[in-house]
């Protein structure tokens, strides 16, 4: 099985927050991940972010960098899923930015993980339900 997770599961495979640990966990279950492509961008700027409130070093944050795609088996491009997440986007009143994983999800007929708890209350209510399941099961 592949699961499409966002920018809020994988920062926390290099970030100590919230769910960090459970997002290991799924990180070391054996499951396959993809993601749109986006994440890549993501993800640096959450390592920049602590760069620049000096969190970490900037060699930690190249270190991720490096090693983020490997985690992928996949990487699809945000041109193919953007007019699907455009039109999810405008039925859930949320940004085209989460619902690329969404529309990725919809499109591979898998699910999505996320610890976006905003995002995850909006899908909640909508057709796109049975894609979406939360980090840490809450």
């Amino acid at each position: 099985m592949t699961l499409v997770v966002d920018a809020s599961v994988a920062c926390k495979w290099f970030f100590e927050e919230h769910l960090s640990a459970e997002s290991r966990a799924l990180a070391e279950s054996g499951v396959a991940f993809t993601a749109p492509d986006l994440i890549l961008a993501e993800c640096a700027n959450a390592a920049w972010r602590r760069v620049h409130g000096n969190a970490i070093p900037r060699a930690q944050a190249h270190a991720l960098l490096n090693a983020l795609p490997q985690w992928f088996e996949t990487l699809a491009p945000t041109a193919r899923l953007h007019e699907a997440a455009f039109d999810m986007a405008c039925t859930l009143e949320h940004p085209v930015y989460d619902c690329l994983y969404l529309a990725l999800a919809e499109r591979e007929q898998t699910r999505m993980v996320s610890a976006d708890r905003a995002f995850i209350q909006q899908v909640a209510r909508s057709p796109w339900r049975h894609r979406i399941e939360s980090l840490g099961g809450a």
